[in-house]
Parts: structure tokens; sequence; C-alpha cells
């Protein structure tokens, strides 16, 4: 994907929003339909972690990084504020990354032994998530390589260099990889999913673009609420995980207000 890149074009920011306000659907097409999976990176560790507590979270469906913040810190989830959610999210993310006290203090503004204390707070109530990451790199070190849940390969050739940087780097991609590649196999047989099924049932809506988490269409309007349905129910179904998975689906007129 280049000239432009579609993976990257930017959604945060004020200059990204007016970027992706000059895309609109084709001829003979009404509406852009966005349908991306929620925290699938999230759902997909507690899957295959195990960890009892993580998966209560999304089977009961509560916000991830209020339940998290409750979790950590022992307090009541309404009693959580938005500092307090917010590092949650960052933790929560982090995590997937193999973050550190150090970089958990720089993205948060607080003392690595704050840090510190948070990341070990996190495992403490985490465990199965902590044994699983430890797991990964265990293997790594062994095999010199790492899967994703569907089998795909990552070689990790720096997982046992004596050079620090480049071992710290294999060691996280060794805890990465298996989330993250999972969450890039799922949106492709989503993809490839909603591809055949739109072409069986004869569809004229269309898909246009994967951006990450994201699929991307160019519908017309007799087909709009169809597609939408269509759209949830096959990705949420394409596989069978511990916990849902759960897909966002809107539409609108340009991609700038389409999310």
């Amino acid at each position: 994907s280049s000239e432009p890149n579609l993976q990257n074009i930017p959604v945060r920011t004020e200059k990204g929003r007016e970027i992706r306000a000059l895309f609109y659907p084709g001829e003979g097409f009404d509406t852009l339909v966005s349908a991306d999976y929620s925290q699938i990176e999230l759902r997909i560790l507690a899957h295959l972690s195990g960890d009892k507590a993580l998966i209560k979270a999304f089977t009961e469906g509560k916000d991830i990084h209020r339940f998290t913040a409750a979790e950590v810190l022992g307090k009541a989830q309404e009693e959580i504020t938005s500092e307090e959610r917010s590092h949650a999210k960052a933790i929560n993310f982090g995590i997937i990354y193999g973050i550190s006290d150090f970089g958990l203090s720089r993205d948060l503004g607080i003392t690595r032994a704050e840090a510190k204390n948070y990341i070990d707070l996190y495992f403490s109530r985490y465990p199965r998530v902590k044994e699983y990451m430890d797991n990964m790199v265990k293997e790594a070190h062994e095999t010199g390589k790492v899967r994703t849940m569907f089998g795909r390969l990552r070689e990790l050739p720096d997982i046992n260099s004596r050079n620090f940087n480049r071992r710290s780097f294999a060691e996280r991609t060794a805890m990465n990889t298996p989330i993250q590649g999972t969450a890039a196999d799922i949106i492709k047989l989503a993809m490839n999913k909603v591809e055949s099924l739109l072409e069986e049932k004869g569809f004229t809506s269309r898909l246009l673009l994967q951006v990450h988490d994201e699929l991307v269409l160019e519908v017309i309007n007799d087909e709009l609420e169809a597609v939408k349905a269509l759209l949830k129910e096959t990705m949420e179904c394409v596989v069978d995980l511990q916990v849902p998975l759960i897909v966002d689906v809107h539409d609108a007129e340009n991609w700038a207000l389409v999310k």
C-alpha cells in the first residue's frame, strides 16, 4: 500500500482528519462502512494466556481499562478516576509490547519505582499473563522462533545475541508476535470470509481496504443494513476464542466521519 500508504493515514490529529475527509466512496457507491475489532490484541492475550481474571472481564463486557485499574489499585471500579483509567490503559497495551519500568515511567510521567510497582501489581493480579510472557521468551531462547495461534512463524536470530539491545528487542518481539501476529491472522481470515460472502450473496457493495484491525467497504444504500449485519456477524464469529470478539461498525460519507 503506497502512494499514499493507506495503512498509515493519521486519524487522531486535525490534519489527519482533513486528509481522511478526502476519501469518499467511488462512483456507483453511496457510503463508506468501517468495521473494526475492539481491543483485539488484549482479547487475544486473554485467550492465549488463559488468565481467569482477564477472561472474566471480557466475558462480562467490562471496561477493561477501568477493570484493570480497580484490580491493580484495589479499588471499586466506580471509584476509578480518569487518570487512573488512563494509566491502566497504558500498561494494558504496554504489556503486549513487553514494556519496561523505564518505558512506562516515561509514558506516564511517573518515577521508575512507581512504574515498577505498577507492573508488579499488574502481574500479581494477572499471574497467567506473566507466566505466558515468560514462557514465550523461554521458548524463543530455546528454539530461536515463535508462532502465532495459527502457526505462522517468526524467526528471532538475535534472541541469544551477546548484544543486550539486540537480545532485549528480540525478547520483546517474542512476547508481542504471537499476540499481534494472531490479530493480523484473524483480520485476514475475516477479510477473506467477508469477501466470499459478499460475492456468494450477490451484493453490489464491495470490500475496499484492510487497515490494521479494520475493514473498509464501499456500500450502496439499499444494501447498507444487510452489509453492516454481515460484517458484524462474520467478523465476530470467524474464530472461536475464550473471550468474545467485538466489532464496531459505522458508516459515513467519507473516511473522516466513519469513526
